[in-house]
């Protein structure tokens, strides 16, 4: 028979009430309105262009300086709330965030709004490892634990494509701040209710914050995340790789310095946990997957359906409805007995049959390339949301915050590598497939292909737009498949590397996962 080793058979965690579940419910708003933020200005772009007119530089920042704060920050963030406690730093972050919100409801130039972005940026890294590690410490039940993260993940997921809708719908009806005044309400309920529904927790004898490593950990983040963000839409220029290359070097000496310090930021023992390794390894995987099929399918709904920015987001909205079932379902077959690694390797599989149904999508198949776009997000919600509650059950809960904090740092880079990686697969097919007689812009993206085709006379312009499309969707489906062959390799180390993990439920000093022994002892 099978064992857990370590097992305490007589100790039962206690399960969470109605009072947990409404503070979940308050912790959702704010997660809702960072993640919405991500996708929030797709629309009120114009109009902030008419009214503040920034430079090209300076329209970058404004899009750009929310994402590159938040990753840079998150590490600082997660182990700064294990040290003066989650709570805290979640009201104090929830505070930033509304009123960053409201200088740049109300900015009048393109400075301030960028400064309000990099607040925003600030007051987010505060807000999302904080969420989870209260998650974390509210829930002590697998079980419960388990359902609360799944409905954290599809939270999380569904606001990045809720944004843009909200952003469009906001900018049709009022001016371009709006799209920043809608966080208010959601954070005066946090500031309100939080200190009545919230445990303050952290870390009992956390040592000395190490503020060397605070700008070691964003000079390792920020250049990398910037380089490979970039690459998708400029290829391998050098000024992206050579951004790369020294973030890399500056992840070398952050990693020395979390191993040699005296209180690291990021305690090395973390990496010890029973499945902590490999659910980060795993759930950065999986952010691969999600974010390198977006960049093929937002530019398909738009340029090559000839949807509408707005009709494009609209349309988004459908696959999410899979993402709403997909988390629950995982937990509840998780909590009946089925094994978690199986389960993540199912949603593997999943995913990966997402990206094959997108290998078959034509210039004109909406209909295919939603149902792929809902197939591979449920696999993948599936997935990470099963990950982080393995991630965050085997680290103890006085380091709560900072689990947290890597597992959405490791969340930032896969993305950005998924969009890199598979964008250059896209991109690669793509100029192959244009014809040598193409205008040099039209062999480099299918934008500036169909800004040429609008300015060529008669049939010459429709057979370019058309040539491009194709040529497009031929790079859509190569990244396709390569994206299915690598979740494909990510579900085989699934089941090798969580077979044998298990989740031993809290008790007083609880938060590690166990190990069964290959032999079953």
């Amino acid at each position: 028979m099978r064992t857990v080793t370590g097992m305490t058979s007589n100790t039962h965690p206690p399960r969470a009430g109605r009072r947990e579940w409404t503070a979940l419910c308050v912790l959702m708003l704010p997660l809702l309105l960072v993640s919405m933020d991500v996708s929030v200005l797709y629309f009120a772009v114009p109009q902030i262009s008419a009214d503040l007119e920034p430079t090209g530089t300076q329209q970058l920042w404004i899009f750009d300086i929310y994402g590159f704060v938040l990753a840079g920050l998150l590490m600082t963030m997660g182990a700064l709330g294990d040290r003066i406690g989650r709570r805290r730093l979640l009201l104090a972050g929830a505070a930033a965030f509304g009123a960053a919100s409201l200088l740049a409801a109300y900015a009048h130039s393109a400075e301030t709004l960028i400064v309000a972005r990099a607040v925003l940026g600030i007051g987010g890294a505060t807000l999302m490892p904080s969420t989870m590690a209260l998650v974390r410490t509210m829930f002590t039940d697998p079980g419960q634990r388990a359902k609360a993260i799944g409905l954290w993940s599809g939270v999380m997921t569904g606001g990045i494509a809720l944004g843009s809708v909200m952003s469009g719908l906001l900018v049709e009806h009022f001016w371009w701040g709006s799209v920043f005044l809608v966080n208010l309400p959601a954070m005066v309920l946090l500031l309100v209710l939080g200190p009545v529904l919230l445990p303050e927790s952290r870390n009992p004898s956390p040592g000395r914050f190490d503020l060397l490593s605070v700008p070691l950990s964003m000079a390792a983040v920020l250049p990398v995340v910037y380089g490979l963000k970039e690459l998708p839409s400029e290829g391998w220029n050098v000024r992206y790789v050579v951004s790369i290359t020294v973030g890399l070097l500056f992840a070398a000496l952050f990693v020395h310095r979390q191993r040699t310090a005296t209180s690291p930021m990021i305690p090395p023992a973390l990496f010890r946990g029973h499945g902590f390794s490999p659910a980060l390894a795993l759930n950065t995987l999986s952010a691969f997957g999600m974010m390198g099929s977006a960049y093929f399918t937002t530019q398909y709904l738009q340029s090559v359906l000839g949807r509408s920015a707005l009709e494009a987001a609209l349309w988004s909205l459908l696959p999410s409805v899979l993402i709403g079932a997909a988390a629950p379902a995982a937990a509840q077959l998780v909590r009946r007995g089925v094994e978690r690694a199986w389960v993540v390797t199912a949603g593997f599989v999943v995913a990966a049959c997402g990206y094959g149904l997108l290998a078959l999508a034509g210039t004109d198949s909406l209909w295919l390339v939603l149902a792929a776009c809902g197939v591979m997000a449920a696999g993948i919600v599936v997935v990470m949301s099963l990950l982080t509650d393995l991630a965050l059950s085997s680290a103890p809960v006085d380091r709560a915050g900072a689990a947290s904090s890597l597992l959405e740092t490791g969340t930032e880079f896969g993305g950005a590598l998924g969009m890199a990686a598979l964008g250059s697969v896209g991109t690669a097919v793509y100029r192959h497939g244009m014809p040598d007689s193409a205008p040099a812009p039209a062999q480099e993206t299918l934008g500036g292909a169909l800004a040429v085709a609008a300015e060529l006379p008669g049939r010459a312009g429709d057979v370019l737009a058309a040539a491009a499309r194709e040529a497009f969707t031929d790079g859509m489906r190569g990244a396709a498949i390569a994206g299915a062959l690598l979740l494909l390799v990510a579900a085989a180390v699934a089941v090798a590397g969580l077979r044998h993990i298990r989740v031993r439920p809290d008790t007083e000093n609880a938060g590690q996962a166990d190990t069964l022994s290959p032999s079953g002892v």
